[in-house]
């Protein structure tokens, strides 16, 4: 298992149960920096985001599943996939994972 996602270019922020950060790696970190970077840990997410974002979060933390979607940003396209994790068996929280996807990205539709 990985000690540390540090060394990869996707920023991952992981939150419990109650929304509240409890890992965040280097580039999640620089990703949020103007927010407080590091220091969100232990902070709750909630606060972090405006409606409508916030009740879909909400939504997510009584619902577990999975949110994805693409965004731009001062011409930064991203991908960003949110989904719940597990301890045990046991929701656990959810897990942000957002990358920096090329405007011009290749499709491809892979047949059987």
């Amino acid at each position: 298992m990985f000690e540390s996602l540090d060394g990869v270019n996707v920023a991952i922020t992981v939150c419990d149960r109650e929304g509240r950060v409890v890992e965040m790696n280097e580039k999640s970190k620089a990703t949020f920096a103007k927010y407080g970077g590091g220091d969100l840990v232990g902070h709750s997410l909630l606060d972090c985001h405006p409606e409508p974002s916030r009740t879909k979060l909400v939504g997510m933390l009584e619902q577990p599943r999975t949110n994805a979607y693409t965004i731009e940003k001062n011409g930064v396209k991203k991908l960003i996939y949110q989904t719940p994790w597990y301890r045990d068996g046991e929701f656990a929280g959810l897990v942000e994972m957002s990358l920096e996807i090329p405007p011009d990205m290749p499709h491809f539709v892979r047949r059987s």
